[in-house]
């Protein structure tokens, strides 16, 4: 079971930070996750809201902010207090990657597409320059709760793995909570998707049963503590990585 660390450990450190990644990479996460946005002046950068007003000491929202504009904010870890940390830009999130990878850890990257409507129309075309880039394929995995942002990234590049994040499936009908809205769900419509990813207190064994079945992982977000429902799940994605890889 893979243990991904949500935002880097967002319970360990000051979140979606270069600090907080290396916290979750010491802890021993197979995975960091982090979540993209696209600026102003169209360069990628890593944050969880559409705004930086909760997570930094500035406010606005990220479209409407070039990247210099919004690195001149500090961001505020879980209590408010005012860090020396930057939002980071995506490029310096793959070199850290890279930095661990040298040193012996194969940590892996999963970045959540954090889009909605027509915002930040062409990401999808961006993330996968900075994955060739990097040559980074085989440890980039992409995730999204947006249909057509993982069916972009999936006919500009089939070869990078894709999975589809979701709160619940509705018991007897084909039908997801799909963030902010209900969307159509077949395991053919979603061919494509290696791990169906869902809120952790909305599995039932049944379809855990039913999405295994099919070939498919089942990753659970977001978990705090170790108090995970009792299934085997392919993946855990935790604020507190340090607690289930055993380094607390």
């Amino acid at each position: 079971m893979e243990i991904i660390a949500h935002r880097g450990g967002a319970s360990i450190g000051p979140e979606n930070t270069l600090a907080c990644y290396r916290k979750g990479i010491e802890a021993g996460a197979d995975m960091i996750e982090i979540d993209i946005h696209l600026t102003k002046d169209g360069k990628i950068i890593v944050c969880h809201d559409q705004t930086i007003d909760r997570t930094t000491n500035g406010k606005g929202k990220i479209r409407e902010m070039t990247f210099d504009e919004l690195r001149q904010y500090r961001v505020l870890d879980a209590d408010g207090t005012l860090t020396d940390q930057q939002m980071p830009s995506l490029d310096e999130v793959f070199e850290l990657l890279l930095q661990t990878h040298r040193v012996g850890n194969p940590c892996k990257l999963l970045i959540e597409i954090k889009r909605t409507g027509n915002i930040y129309q062409g990401i999808e075309e961006k993330l996968l320059k900075k994955i060739e880039h990097y040559n980074a394929k085989d440890w980039v995995v992409v995730q999204s709760f947006n249909d057509s942002a993982l069916e972009n990234i999936h006919r500009l590049n089939p070869s990078v793995r894709l999975e589809k994040l979701f709160l619940f499936k509705l018991p007897g009908l084909p039908i997801i909570m799909d963030g902010a809205h209900f969307s159509y769900f077949s395991y053919e419509k979603y061919d494509y998707i290696r791990s169906f990813n869902m809120y952790y207190m909305c599995l039932t064994k049944s379809f855990l049963n039913d999405i295994h079945h099919h070939g498919k992982e089942v990753k659970l977000w977001t978990l705090e503590g170790t108090d995970s429902p009792h299934l085997t799940v392919d993946g855990i994605i935790t604020n507190r990585p340090d607690l289930w890889c055993g380094t607390h």
